[in-house]
């Protein structure tokens, strides 16, 4: 029996783009495979068996997140092939904050018409973010939503699911006094604060398209690179240092993320000339006469992750990540006092 349905189609829904797309991204997935998948797509569910070995009390980790508003550039720009690397930055940059090792990620696609070449094309970035964070992306669903969606939009969503060692979780709870505070360089904005961003542009296909000097690109390509993903460098450092606390900087920027991972009667005093401030954010600041405050309490400011160490391991941690194509640098230490984040 034919599955394609004239009825359902003259509501606005193509199964059989469905279908198609499902063709079209079978090969970014197949770059995904990894140890421990079991199952193809296609199935009700993705399998998938984790590898024990060496952890005495496994615990599964779990995070999920979307794209946000950044999502409206790509579709101005019609470039649709790194928001999906977003999407897993969000999830397996969260998951990795514990100390855990990202196993297989999944991703939601809401649409107003399902394209199958531009859906299959959103796949390819969600595949490129996997294989950065050595995951393995096993399912998914993409649902054709008329009249909710306008037909050109879309929203793309996932979580992540990680392992770990119960003994070995990082948590923040053995931070101490003196620790000292690593920042390791954001890509850009990443995928946070794209309403305020949108309103201080005053974004049109335009204004995206025009180059700027001080950012080296146009103003499109600045803002739609994709969210860094520091998985693998995080892992490598967790294997030669003693890492303490991780925050990973989204929402919030600074004032939220870093007091996470710090115990109660400690606080982070970061050294404002010590950050590394990217051009977009001078930009933002710059063009939206937004308070420098705010700023750091919006964005990450070049900055991705925050990571805890002691003194003595500041260094070597540092050269670590270097070796792994991070530029990392000490942005601050750890004090006694009131919970939360001094910038001086």
């Amino acid at each position: 029996m034919n599955s394609a349905s004239r009825s359902y189609a003259s509501a606005g829904v193509d199964v059989t783009a469905g279908y198609k797309a499902v063709e079209l991204m079978k090969q970014h997935v197949a770059r995904t495979t990894i140890p421990g998948v079991v199952s193809g797509i296609g199935g009700f569910s993705g399998c998938f068996e984790p590898d024990l070995s060496g952890i005495s009390r496994p615990v599964f980790v779990s995070g999920t997140d979307g794209v946000g508003t950044k999502l409206k550039l790509a579709f101005l720009m019609d470039k649709h092939d790194t928001v999906g690397i977003d999407c897993v930055a969000m999830c397996v940059n969260d998951v990795v904050c514990c100390g855990a090792k990202p196993l297989f990620f999944l991703d939601y696609i809401a649409c107003g018409k399902n394209t199958p070449e531009k859906i299959a094309t959103i796949v390819s970035g969600i595949a490129e973010g996997c294989v950065q964070a050595g995951c393995a992306l096993i399912g998914g669903e993409t649902a054709e939503m008329p009249g909710f969606y306008p037909e050109d939009e879309y929203d793309l969503a996932g979580f992540c699911v990680g392992i770990a060692d119960y003994n070995k979780i990082i948590d923040g709870s053995k931070v101490e006094v003196g620790d000292v505070l690593i920042g390791v360089a954001s890509s850009g904005i990443h995928s946070n604060g794209f309403s305020l961003v949108r309103k201080i542009f005053g974004v049109t296909e335009k204004k995206l398209q025009v180059y700027i000097d001080d950012l080296g690109c146009t103003l499109g390509e600045a803002l739609l690179t994709p969210t860094k993903i520091y998985v693998k460098p995080v892992l490598n450092l967790i294997g030669h240092v003693e890492v303490r606390g991780i925050s990973h900087i989204t929402g919030g920027g600074f004032y939220e993320n870093i007091p996470r991972m710090l115990p109660d009667g400690m606080y982070a005093a970061i050294e404002r000339n010590a950050v590394p401030v990217l051009p977009i954010f001078d930009l933002i600041r710059r063009i939206g006469e937004i308070p420098e405050d705010d700023m750091f309490g919006t964005f990450n400011m070049g900055i991705g992750l925050c990571i805890a160490v002691p003194a003595g391991q500041a260094d070597k941690a540092i050269e670590i990540l270097k070796e792994s194509g991070e530029k990392a640098v000490i942005i601050g230490q750890v004090k006694a006092g009131e919970k939360g984040v001094v910038i001086c």
